[in-house]
């Protein structure tokens, strides 16, 4: 098979802008023309081997961020939006895609946006019968989706703040002691923010008095927690500039949005603080991405693992790229982000065939699956149940499945990988990301139809799914 041709003329058009050069300075530099670099910047020309070692041999670039698929975001993203039957008619191929992404990004979001509108509008419409009388302002976009869009785009990494963290980690010595005692004495010394446990086992996580400068929290949290919400208040405190800064400049349409993105922001620098860039991601090779490992090295939950992995996505210094999501029981997808090509649905379930809805069926265990999604993609996939809530009989809890993996390309640095027979065809379950826009005609775990494609009944015959898809566009037999 043809290696895909690499079409990335923003990216070298923004490089070459950052150097500030003329079109001439720069492909001299790169022992080209200037018609060919205009071809490239364009997108006329994908860019050779060649020219791709020019750019990291003068510019010291990684190669891994130039071809790397941080586009496959908004493209999967552009792609679902299109398969809405309001587009019916229209089916872009995969170049059209990324020349729109890499040319025009800002067109691509506010399509998306567009979209995304329309969605909510039709919905409510859809159910008006049940909400007359109401205001239609609810089927706007919900301050929880433009943030969760955000941190999506960002590619879930943020560079100011997670730098910040870690400096402070490398100064107060996190990484090298329990992190309970090391987190409240920095709090207390100089913050002047004494911790404490609360009096009573209610819902109560977490609560800070400034007056007082008294931190006080549930008695039964787990260590993990108690030492993320001492780091939550540490970043509060620390940070409070920087987080404003990010959070005033990504531009939100509500204030509910925005200050739902500054506790966000506020989780991640806490995050970063607990689990320090250079350091979390050098053990993370070390032990070979052992979850279990990490999460006792550095005091922290599976989940906190799991979701910094998902964040080391810093320019030049890349981790291994994976794929994290968060699922209720329900099948809700609570978190998510991917740095592979496996994407997520925005709308709708997950497929039923990806195993992170087995993890419920196995708790206190980590499940592993190949697969394969309708692209030719392959993926090592993990998945286990966690657990989240107070303590004791009478209290709540909430469970959780946990899902990461990576292209089979990277599988070897992962530790579960090793007794899989990673090249058998066969060994590889066919997934998809959800029904609605699956390209596979023959699942026999279909949940509905999908968007686009035409619907063949048959009244005296009943296979597994009670009809036939024709791709759309097909004209139907006669």
């Amino acid at each position: 098979m043809a290696a895909n041709k690499l079409y990335i003329g923003r990216k070298v058009r923004d490089l070459r802008q950052a150097n500030r050069a003329t079109q001439a300075q720069f492909a001299e530099r790169l022992g080209i023309s200037v018609s060919y670099l205009n071809q490239i910047e364009n997108n006329q020309r994908p860019v050779s081997a060649g020219v791709l070692v020019a750019l990291a041999e003068k510019f010291r670039i990684d190669l891994a961020e130039l071809s790397g698929g941080e586009g496959d975001r908004l493209v999967s993203a552009l792609s679902e939006t299109l398969t809405d039957t309001l587009f019916d008619g229209y089916t872009p191929s995969l170049q059209e895609l990324k020349l729109v992404t890499q040319n025009a990004p800002g067109f691509a979001h506010a399509l998306i946006a567009a979209h995304r509108a329309y969605r909510h509008n039709s919905e409510q419409l859809a159910s008006i019968n049940d909400t007359l009388g109401r205001s239609l302002a609810a089927a706007e976009t919900t301050p929880y989706e433009e943030v969760r869009d955000f941190f999506h785009f960002v590619d879930n990494y943020i560079g100011d703040l997670d730098m910040l963290a870690e400096a402070l980690a490398a100064e107060i010595g996190i990484g090298d002691a329990d992190p309970g005692p090391v987190l409240s004495g920095y709090l207390e010394r100089h913050y002047g923010v004494r911790v404490a446990r609360a009096t009573q086992n209610d819902d109560l996580v977490r609560a800070y008095d400034p007056e007082a400068r008294l931190l006080t929290l549930n008695p039964y949290l787990p260590a993990p927690t108690r030492h993320f919400q001492i780091a939550l208040q540490i970043a509060q405190l620390h940070a409070e500039a920087v987080v404003d800064s990010v959070a005033a400049g990504a531009g939100f349409r509500t204030t509910e949005a925005y200050e739902i993105c500054r506790i966000g922001l506020h989780n991640y620098f806490a995050g970063a603080l607990l689990l320090p860039y250079r350091r979390f991601m050098a053990a993370a090779r070390e032990v070979r991405h052992d979850l279990d490992l990490l999460a006792a090295r550095f005091g922290a939950s599976l989940e906190q693992v799991c979701h910094r992995l998902s964040t080391l996505q810093r320019p030049g210094q890349k981790g291994v790229p994976i794929f994290f999501a968060r699922i209720d029981r329900a099948g809700n997808i609570t978190k998510r982000h991917s740095a592979t090509r496996l994407q997520f649905a925005r709308f709708g379930a997950a497929c039923p065939l990806w195993n992170a809805h087995q993890a419920f069926e196995s708790p206190g265990r980590i499940t592993r699956q190949l697969a394969e999604t309708p692209d030719g993609a392959r993926y090592l996939c993990l998945s286990m149940q966690v657990s989240r809530g107070g303590r004791g009989f009478r209290q709540p809890q909430q469970h959780y499945a946990l899902a990461l993996g990576c292209e089979v390309s990277y599988a070897e640095n992962f530790i579960y990988a090793d007794d899989m027979d990673l090249t058998n065809a066969s060994a590889y379950d066919p997934i998809g990301i959800s029904c609605r826009i699956c390209e596979r005609t023959q699942c026999a775990s279909r949940a509905v139809p999908p968007l686009k494609g035409r619907l063949v009944i048959e009244h005296n015959m009943r296979r597994t799914i009670p009809y036939s898809i024709r791709p759309a566009g097909d004209a139907p037999q006669s």
